[in-house]
């Protein structure tokens, strides 16, 4: 009798306790805002939603762009919620956006953010405010674009659309289908028809105002876009890659050989004006010939598409490093066994028309780990171009870098620079140092890249005997001077800079050899997919250690301690996308980011909407696009 009473009061405590349970859910803010769910069929049989891929074009070219249109059609006295940059939140009551992306797709095809319509107002009877929705037949562009390296007789998208159909008093349960999407591959030339003109008659008339499709050029928060549909804009781009070539030689990749050919050119000028003129043209043509030949390759070479590509072949950097060695210790005319002859043409002392042509050609090839302003968009927008165009874009590049060479068209200029003596004899001397300096870094860098797997960010301790080569420069330089001068403050100043060039090399190996301050993580899909996921903003970088432009950045701007502090907090995710060994995964996501050069910062809010998008950038502008993230973010910091 007694465990039958001590059952039923257990049993009446269950049942006020759900009871009371239930109470408080039925008259809770988020009940009474939910609209109730049905199964996703209606009464009839005919389902709500009607989801169907056409394309603008009956084919496409490689490097050719089509846009995809995917078609709502959503019957009557039903609606669709609109995407997520039209909804809003009302009350307790969190709507289920419409979403459109691409899951898979042939390689080498890029598919840009989604064209929305625009969205109406829609009452309901479960919300008081309206929803802004689709009605009827909704289309969304979605733009595409084909990389250089994509092949085959056919390109596939494989396309996926999310959406969440209601009727005034209910909604349906959300629905995710996938479609996919087939589109012949032509080569260039073949003639390509428009198709389904009415169903894309709205795409102009929406894009052109939306700044993804525009052809961004940035540099410290200074941008501006040119429509590519402008008959301005190759012209514009043409002289933008000429100015950016010119650039080139005030990069660490370049600067240490303009002094050694402007003295060359100087010694040269003051025996015969025709010979100077002749080995600047000389060196000028080498410059640009290698361009020329590097934008053939571009546009010709399926999967290649951008010059530091030549960087991530180790036998390349290991041969670049090697050449430059030997031209460096040919500087000091200390060769004592007979080389190949091609070696002593190379030789920067002997102005020769061949050792002109194979100087320029050698300075082209030590510019490409470097990029300039501007020269990144341009050369990846001639990639993805006709051949001509590309050509002429990378001659355009080449023509500006090779821009200083022709200062031999002035003679008299030139004859005010040092000619012949200790004073120019020494400063060969350390720039010779500097090369052999160059030599280490570009073989530490090869090295490395053999030693270490495509993706991973290979070991730093190259840096030690590059900076000792650095330092020994500087020391010999104050040594020599102190001993060519004869005043007692001069010899002062000149034994003071020699130690401080010392330090500050010593101090640069330790700082470059340092990983630095922020945990970065490796980029892998499965990463990056993760952190969108968890609602993470994510601070994206690309970079390799052949990049010195990257190094530079990393030291001015990622080791500023309150970016530091932003980007290691909970609701942000860092990524490192190294591209210094071949990364095909890298590059294709270099190329998703709208670039083909690097240093590169992309930054995306936790619904994957880009903020910042940069190759030059500070840590100011890096914080601002940090904080308009995190303001979105779910979680903040």
């Amino acid at each position: 009798m007694c465990d039958t009473h001590g059952v039923m009061r257990k049993i009446a405590l269950f049942g006020i306790s759900a009871f009371l349970l239930g109470m408080a859910l039925f008259f809770s803010p988020a009940a009474a805002q939910n609209p109730p769910l049905l199964p996703p069929a209606p009464s009839d049989d005919e389902a709500p939603v009607a989801v169907t891929p056409a394309w603008s074009v009956d084919a496409v070219h490689p490097t050719g762009n089509a846009v995809l249109a995917v078609v709502l059609d959503i019957r009557k006295s039903f609606h669709v919620m609109a995407d997520k940059a039209q909804l809003s939140q009302i009350q307790d009551f969190i709507p289920f956006p419409t979403r459109v992306w691409v899951s898979e797709a042939t390689e080498g095809v890029l598919s840009e953010p989604p064209v929305y319509p625009r969205a109406q107002s829609f009452k309901v009877d479960f919300v008081d405010a309206p929803i802004m929705s689709f009605e009827g037949s909704a289309v969304i562009y979605l733009p595409i674009r084909l990389g250089p390296n994509t092949s085959g007789g056919a390109v596939f998208v494989k396309v996926g659309v999310e959406y969440q159909a209601c009727a005034p008093d209910y909604c349906l349960m959300p629905q995710r289908v996938v479609h996919t999407a087939e589109l012949p591959l032509v080569p260039r030339g073949e003639k390509i028809a428009a198709v389904n003109r009415e169903l894309f008659s709205e795409y102009e008339s929406r894009a052109p105002g939306d700044p993804r499709r525009l052809i961004s050029f940035r540099l410290f928060g200074f941008g501006f876009a040119l429509d590519p549909e402008s008959p301005l804009t190759a012209g514009i781009i043409l002289l933008l890659a000429a100015f950016g070539g010119f650039l080139l030689n005030f990069t660490p990749c370049v600067l240490p050989l303009i002094p050694i050919k402007l003295i060359s050119l100087s010694n040269a000028a003051a025996a015969d004006r025709r010979r100077c003129l002749n080995l600047g043209l000389f060196t000028f043509a080498g410059v640009l010939a290698f361009w020329v030949a590097l934008g053939g390759i571009v546009s010709m070479v399926s999967g290649f598409t951008s010059t530091h590509q030549l960087f991530q072949y180790p036998a390349f950097t290991i041969g670049v490093g090697l050449i430059i060695a030997v031209m460096a210790v040919g500087m000091f005319g200390v060769y004592s066994v007979r080389l190949p002859g091609v070696l002593y043409a190379l030789n920067p002392r002997q102005e020769t028309l061949a050792g002109a042509l194979g100087v320029g050609v050698l300075t082209a090839v030590l510019s490409t780990p470097c990029t300039a302003p501007f020269m990144g968009t341009a050369a990846a927008w001639a990639a993805t171009q006709e051949p001509a165009v590309t050509i002429a874009t990378f001659s355009a590049i080449g023509a500006g870098m090779g821009m200083p060479s022709l200062l031999a068209a002035f003679p008299r200029l030139i004859r005010r620079l040092p000619k012949t003596g200790p004073g120019s004899e020494l400063l060969k001397q350390a720039m010779a140092i500097l090369m052999l300096a160059a030599a280490a870094y570009f073989i530490g860098i090869g090295l490395g890249t053999l030693l270490s797997g495509p993706a991973a960010t290979p070991g730093r301790l190259y840096w030690w005997p590059v900076m000792i080569l650095c330092a020994a420069a500087g020391a010999w330089t104050g040594l020599r001077a102190v001993r060519l001068l004869s005043g007692k403050r001069a010899k002062a100043i000149c034994a003071a800079l020699g130690a401080a060039i010392v330090a500050l090399c010593l101090y640069g190996a330790v700082r470059l050899t340092d990983t630095g301050p922020i945990a970065w993580a490796t980029f892998t899909r499965e990463r990056l997919d993760r952190a969108f996921k968890e609602q993470k903003t994510v601070v994206m970088i690309f970079t390799a250690e052949w990049c010195l432009n990257c190094k530079a950045l990393e030291q001015s701007v990622w080791g500023n301690p309150e970016l530091v502090k932003l980007v290691s907090g909970p609701s942000v995710v860092p990524i490192k996308v190294d591209l210094t060994g071949d990364n095909p995964e890298g590059r294709k996501m270099l190329q998703e980011g709208g670039s083909l050069t690097i240093p590169l910062l992309l930054i995306y809010k936790p619904d994957g909407q880009l903020v910042l998008r940069s190759d030059f950038y500070t840590a100011t502008q890096v914080m601002e696009a940090l904080r308009e993230s995190l303001a979105a973010s779910p979680s903040k910091p």
